[in-house]
């Protein structure tokens, strides 16, 4: 026997376990091994401040994975995570423990030394980095750091990613040289891949006997771990530390440990640690070298707790160095009591059949048969992930891959979130936060969601006010999405996931206050003071209507009205203004008073309208693309701000502007259009007056990019604020000769290109005098500025929908009807154009006692209505008129513009 297993394999002396973190096999051999040596302690790689944490693993409302925890006090984004699930060996072992009653001892570098040494920046990541071989080859790595400013909230304890930085990219570098003990046993074995030849000599062979057995009957469960303390032993004599500076820090403490577990309990001591470091604790060394080598090293005051963890989050190898590809797999494979490989597939077809897949008892059979027999013929003890997909992809899936990308979310990596006891440590914040989800029953959950949320309900008001808060909080539980039901205010939709970093924001958010609502006010007051922009304080306004926070409101609306004041650009001006219209919207549905908001958005509404046209003249093509996208903005902030009563008390925010079958939009419930303004005006009338005024100056300005003054002419269209023709003089003047064809273009997409509205393709449709306008200016267009103006066009038609581009190529085809006068009883009308050569009298009245009854008009018999319709066409009657305006005839006001058919989209005759 070697002198490198002696301690491994010694039954009078401490018992070296070494294992690989979150490995099945490394989980059943422990707890056989556990159960031959029945030790008197077990002492675990983890931080020593979880000890009193311990006891609570034995608790029934403690569910893995979960994870350890540790986050300096007074910097909470500085943290740390040791992640175990239910077949992770240190688990495996604790619970052991726990069940017989043995003293459990962690003997890792205190979380206080190494979260310390991290913000000193010895790590390249700034977080928390163990320095342990690269992902997959050591369970050291199940430390996972949190370090300031990264998005994703977690850092890297393995091999650093590639980084943007050069003290990154050298620690980069540095983690390349780092040695992987998995893939160096794995290519002396013959194996290019390393995770195989793992699965194939430990995972895979322990699994064939099933979740209750450590190995073959009456073998000596201690072996395994002497013979991987060999080949580790080896290792570390060619090797050293194999590049991770660290590690003779954390394995002097770890002899520390081990000596003072030794004197308080014996030799009968098990230790559970990573199987890189058993030769480490092996070897003899001296009190004083190894508290040598723990001199001086700096120190924070942490705090220690149980958080849940994902299956997701165990697979990430960006998350720590033991990341895993398969945690769902390697659960199963812990769990089954035997034939792995069936149940395995079992679960298969009930995923697909719940999708809608037809799977049979046959296809599981023959899945079966199938894995086994690649696993024979590849030489594996045992099938494996790439038998199994294979096999599914064969049988179940008849050849396809789209069950694979379910198949791998739902179980090869999984959707499970684990639990932690109510009593477990936290800070004031995450407890108020547990209360108010057991209150509104809004359970976190691995698995993404979507909620649809009516306010109108009090449970879920409470439900948005929580995830708004949080938001503010910076706590992302949900995403506000577009709701596919309603675009009504009083309705939210949030896209929700728990993850498991979010436990550190709400560390991190803890001190800004106790609760969420003092925590949330407190932020957004010190957020309004040091804003930088007067966007930003609108934004902040809006989060704190929907996060319903009356006390910040005050501070808010300081910061706005002193940005508000001493901001003269148009352009931020502009970008404000929604979000605070929308503001003053949110207190109509809400309950919230925002007189104050209202009355700042009015000025800055003012400030815009006096600066915008001299802010449009001579700009650039970007410049003329962002300006409209303010214009398009503002337009629909006035319409919002503009509506009687909108934001004010004893207001009707639901009374919109009805509309001409043209898309001109008339006064709310009254049908007249809008007038000028006069002196007995409302507020709200006289702001859309004078937006009116504000859109007609820039529509008529020369020095005005083509862009602008066509998007201009186009919000007046829709407004009503053009009389007869008044559409036309402005296409009229924008494609005269005398245009630059490239200015003309731009006007063109302006007017009907894509914009809020996205019908401007509906308007040449229906709009035929618009229609020849356009097109006889894109037949006079000279041969050399063509190709100038071909992609602008092609840009603005392509946005239209195919039914819209097919009937305007119909129309242009066809060409235009020519206005016919003609007396009752003449020959039938011409057909319109774009439809068939006559209408069908019979086929269209057969719809009328339909439209009847659905608008609710008394009607009288089918036959009656037909007899009445002929004898009236036979007899001149007064259905001649309507007939005329349905089929194009003498009411028509199309002008004869015959000419011949171009496509607007380039090709021309």
């Amino acid at each position: 026997m070697s002198e490198r297993s002696e301690l491994t394999t010694n039954r009078c002396g401490p018992v070296l376990l070494g294992v690989r973190h979150h490995g099945p096999g490394s989980a059943r051999a422990v707890r056989a091994a556990l159960e031959q040596c029945t030790p008197d302690a077990v002492l675990i790689e983890g931080p020593p401040e979880a000890d009193a944490l311990v006891p609570l693993a034995a608790q029934e409302g403690m569910r893995p994975p979960v994870a350890l925890l540790a986050h300096v006090q007074d910097d909470p984004g500085r943290a740390a995570f040791w992640p175990l699930a239910e077949f992770s060996p240190e688990w495996v072992a604790m619970r052991w423990a726990l069940e017989r009653g043995v003293p459990v001892r962690f003997i890792d570098l205190p979380a206080a030394h190494s979260l310390a040494m991290g913000e000193k920046g010895e790590t390249a990541d700034g977080g928390m980095a163990d320095g342990n071989p690269a992902a997959g080859a050591d369970a050291d790595g199940e430390k996972q750091g949190v370090g300031k400013g990264d998005a994703d909230g977690a850092h890297p304890g393995g091999p650093v990613a590639p980084a943007d930085g050069p003290g990154e990219q050298e620690a980069a570098a540095e983690a390349d040289v780092r040695v992987d003990p998995i893939r160096v046993l794995a290519e002396a074995a013959g194996y290019d891949d390393p995770e195989r030849w793992w699965e194939d000599v430990v995972e895979h062979r322990a699994g064939r006997a099933g979740a209750g057995s450590g190995g073959e009957p009456g073998a000596d469960a201690l072996a395994p771990f002497a013979a991987l303390a060999e080949a580790m032993g080896a290792l570390r004599e060619t090797y050293g530390d194999g590049g991770h500076d660290r590690d003779p820090v954390r394995e002097a403490h770890m002899r520390l440990r081990l000596r003072a577990a030794r004197r308080d309990f014996g030799d009968g001591i098990a230790v559970v640690c990573g199987a890189w470091h058993v030769p480490a604790l092996a070897r003899r060394t001296t009190v004083a070298a190894d508290r040598q080598l723990l001199k001086g090293l700096p120190k924070a005051k942490v705090a220690v707790t149980w958080v849940p963890w994902t299956h997701r989050r165990l697979s990430r190898h960006s998350g720590y160095g033991a990341g895993i590809a398969s945690p769902g797999w390697y659960g199963h494979l812990f769990s089954a009591p035997d034939r792995p490989v069936a149940r395995w597939l079992t679960k298969v077809a009930g995923l697909l059949r719940e999708e809608d897949y037809a799977v049979s008892s046959a296809h599981v059979i023959e899945a079966v048969r199938l894995a086994e027999g690649l696993a024979t013929v590849r030489g594996r003890p045992l099938a494996g992930l790439t038998e199994l997909d294979d096999a599914v992809r064969a049988v179940m899936g008849d050849g396809s891959d789209a069950p694979s990308s379910l198949i791998h979310d739902r179980l090869v990596v999984g959707e499970v979130l684990g639990e932690v006891p109510d009593d477990a440590p936290a800070v004031p914040l995450q407890r108020d936060i547990a209360r108010s989800q057991r209150t509104l029953r809004l359970k976190p959950e691995a698995r993404e969601r979507e909620l649809e949320l009516d306010l109108r309900k009090e449970t879920d008001a409470g439900r948005s006010r929580l995830l708004h808060r949080l938001r503010l909080l910076g706590i992302p539980w949900g995403e506000p999405t577009r709701s596919r039901g309603s675009t009504g205010t009083f309705r939210e939709t949030w896209r929700l996931r728990w993850e498991p970093e979010l436990s550190v924001r709400v560390a991190e958010a803890g001190i800004w206050g106790t609760t969420v609502l003092s925590a949330a006010t407190a932020k957004a007051a010190s957020e309004a003071t040091g804003a930088a922009t007067l966007a930003e304080v609108t934004a902040l306004a809006e989060r704190c209507l929907l996060a319903e926070l009356p006390d910040a409101l005050p501070v808010v609306m300081r910061a706005l009205s002193d940005r508000a004041a001493l901001d003269a650009d148009v352009g931020h001006l502009a970008q404000a203004l929604p979000a605070l219209v929308r503001s003053v919207r949110y207190g109509d549905v809400r309950g919230t008073d925002a007189a104050a908001l209202r009355e700042v958005a009015m000025g800055l509404a003012e400030r815009v309208f006096v600066g915008l046209p001299p802010a449009c003249a001579g700009l650039d093509a970007d410049g003329a693309a962002e300006m409209r996208g303010h214009l398009d903005a503002t337009h629909q902030a006035v319409g919002l701000l503009g509506r009687p009563g909108a934001g004010q008390a004893g207001g009707d925010p639901t009374s919109q502007p009805t509309s001409h079958p043209t898309g001109r939009q008339t006064g709310p419930h009254t049908g007249r259009q809008l007038d000028q303004p006069t002196g007995r005006q409302t507020g709200a009338q006289h702001l859309r007056a004078r937006w009116a005024g504000v859109l007609r100056a820039v529509s008529e300005r020369d020095a005005v990019p083509g862009l602008i003054r066509g998007r201009s002419a186009r919000l007046l269209l829709d407004e009503g604020e053009l009389g007869d023709g008044g559409a036309e003089r402005l296409m009229g003047l924008a494609l005269s000769p005398g245009t630059p064809p490239t200015d003309a273009a731009g006007w063109i997409e302006g007017f009907v290109g894509g914009g809020t509205g996205g019908d401007g393709g509906m308007l040449l449709v229906h709009d035929a005098r618009l229609l020849a306008l356009v097109d006889g200016w894109l037949t006079g267009v000279p041969d050399a500025a063509f190709t100038d103006v071909l992609p602008l066009l092609r840009r603005t038609f392509a946005e239209y929908e195919a039914g819209v581009r097919r009937t305007l190529g119909e129309l242009i085809r066809r060409g235009p009807a020519s206005p016919s006068h003609r007396q009752a009883g003449d020959a039938p009308d011409a057909a319109a154009p774009g439809f068939g050569p006559g209408l069908d009298r019979d086929r269209a009245a057969a719809v009328l006692p339909t439209l009847r009854m659905l608008l609710g008009i008394g009607a009288h018999g089918f036959d009656d209505e037909r007899n009445d319709e002929r004898n009236d066409e036979l007899s001149g009657g007064p259905n001649d008129g309507r007939n005329d305006a349905l089929s194009g005839g003498p009411n028509s006001d199309q002008p004869d513009t015959t000419r011949p058919a171009d496509d607007l989209t380039g090709a021309r005759t």
